[in-house]
């Protein structure tokens, strides 16, 4: 696996790393997890935090990670951050260094930059200057949750703001009898997209298929009507 190098020619503190690596800019929670998850995948990681601590806590976990301030234009020229396809903003307490952070990236040219926004306005301005993916960490946890309890799911994914893909458990209307796509699409307004037995792994549900009650099923469609079918009356 290629590793973070050091560029002779350059300054020592620019790094460089392969096309497919990604930067982490802030490493709180939002931050530490998106890095890990990235590591777990092989991808790899340039870290970058503030606090001492953290960057010592993340140490031999990460590529590369280093104590340095993100608002600071020299440390972004030094750690090369502009040379990298893919950087993740994940600072959310402080709003002025998200933003002027952020203003940075989109200026050097960054190819994708996601930054995690604390509210709506935070969101806002950082859509505004131009950052590609705007993400809601605490919001979004707290919509997943919320559906994910009242309408007993087993997980829930929103796709944009009309469609959620969610797991469930099949209700009585479907279990023990051969499965008739659009007749499901036509009654409940989703559609069954796939099926895991007790036993087994995941598999696409098609036209045929007998469901049981100890199955466990993927459905997409509008969030009140996942949510309605995982609720049958």
């Amino acid at each position: 696996m290629a590793r973070f190098s050091f560029l002779g020619a350059r300054d020592p503190g620019h790094a460089r790393a392969d096309a497919d690596a990604v930067a982490v800019l802030g490493l709180g929670r939002f931050g530490e997890s998106v890095a890990l998850e990235l590591m777990a995948e092989g991808t790899e990681v340039l870290g970058v935090d503030s606090n001492g601590e953290v960057v010592q806590r993340l140490d031999g976990r990460l590529t590369l990670v280093v104590t340095a301030d993100c608002t600071d234009t020299e440390v972004l020229d030094q750690l090369s951050v502009s040379e990298f396809n893919r950087v993740v903003l994940g600072i959310t307490s402080d709003i002025a260094a998200s933003v002027l952070t952020a203003s940075q990236l989109v200026r050097s040219g960054v190819a994708q930059v996601w930054a995690a926004a604390a509210s709506e306005q935070h969101g806002l301005i950082l859509d505004q200057i131009g950052v590609h993916h705007v993400v809601y960490p605490e919001q979004d946890m707290g919509r997943r949750v919320a559906h994910l309890v009242r309408a007993s799911l087993l997980e829930y994914i929103r796709v944009g703001e009309d469609f959620a893909v969610a797991e469930t458990v099949p209700h009585g209307a479907v279990v023990g009898v051969p499965l008739d796509p659009g007749r499901v699409q036509e009654m409940y307004g989703v559609s069954i997209i796939a099926r895991r037995s007790a036993s087994g792994p995941w598999e696409f549900a098609g036209a045929g298929m007998v469901l049981t009650i100890l199955d466990r099923i993927l459905i997409a469609g509008p969030p009140e009507r996942t949510d309605a079918f995982s609720q049958p009356a």
